[in-house]
């Protein structure tokens, strides 16, 4: 029984992330105004602010989904992500995880 209840949690893991289906292209043309801070390779210049260069998609699609709809809390970002769309957020992470590591 115990066994079965991780294997149907790791199901649900794999579920609730999918892949994200994105234009990297398109992802690195709308990624321009993050390079501010976030640098153009996405490395950050600051050391406070995240590198997002290699960052598992569904990860910066979340975070910036968040963002959007307030469940994080930082005025910056929030104010970024307003005028993306869905699209505009998956293809931002589809790109920055195309990167690869550093």
């Amino acid at each position: 029984m115990k066994l079965k209840m991780i294997a149907v949690a790791g199901l649900a893991a794999l579920v609730s992330f999918p892949t994200i289906a994105a234009d990297i292209a398109a992802g690195k043309a709308k990624s321009a105004v993050c390079a501010g801070c976030h640098g153009p390779d996405g490395i950050s210049f600051i050391p406070t602010y995240p590198n997002l260069k290699g960052q598992k998609a569904a990860y910066t699609y979340k975070q910036l989904k968040d963002f959007k709809e307030k469940r994080r809390n930082d005025p910056v970002m929030i104010a970024q992500s307003m005028g993306l769309s869905d699209e505009d957020m998956k293809n931002i992470a589809a790109y920055y995880e195309s990167l690869g590591k550093k």
